[in-house]
């Protein structure tokens, strides 16, 4: 198992930063061969990707989802990586997003080394891509506030409304 811990700091408002990020179809935008997301429902996700040369497809499900916190979500007969997000204000108008993941690997010795190089620098590659698409942007394209525990889903009240435009 790989483990890969990065954060970048995003000169955005901690809400912008989360928000961007429930935004699960823009992915492809930012991440290095994802091709397509969907969303499934609140909690599950298919995925399209390129890898190495080749067209993979899964499913993830998001296990925990806090506002303004945290996402974390696991692979569902996947390439079997699960991690989690983590969101911490810096200033009123910067957040730090924190990335630990654990990656499922199947190589050895030098292959596996040259693997987990590759996907830190992808990973950081992809985070880079992020800042710039947001920063860019000056706002989020869209948010979802509702709660995840245990891939159950809990609605934000009533009076506003789960997803935000």
């Amino acid at each position: 198992m790989t483990q890969i811990r990065q954060s970048i700091d995003v000169n955005v408002p901690l809400r912008a930063a989360y928000n961007q990020w429930t935004q699960f179809e823009d992915f492809p935008r930012f991440m290095e061969g994802v091709r397509e997301v969907r969303q499934l429902d609140d909690a599950h996700l298919h995925w399209r990707a390129d890898r190495h040369g080749r067209e993979i497809e899964w499913d993830s499900e998001i296990v925990e989802q806090v506002p303004d916190q945290v996402i974390a979500w696991r692979d569902v007969g996947g390439p079997g990586n699960h991690g989690r997000l983590r969101f911490a204000p810096l200033a009123e108008d910067a957040t730090r997003v924190e990335l630990e993941m654990e990656l499922a690997s199947r190589l050895q010795g030098s292959e596996q080394a040259q693997h987990e190089a590759d996907l830190r620098r992808r990973i950081e590659q992809d985070l880079m891509r992020f800042k710039q698409m947001l920063e860019e942007q000056g706002r989020e394209s869209g948010a979802w506030r509702g709660e995840i525990h245990a891939a159950q889903t809990q609605r934000p009240p009533s009076s506003s409304p789960p997803f935000e435009v």
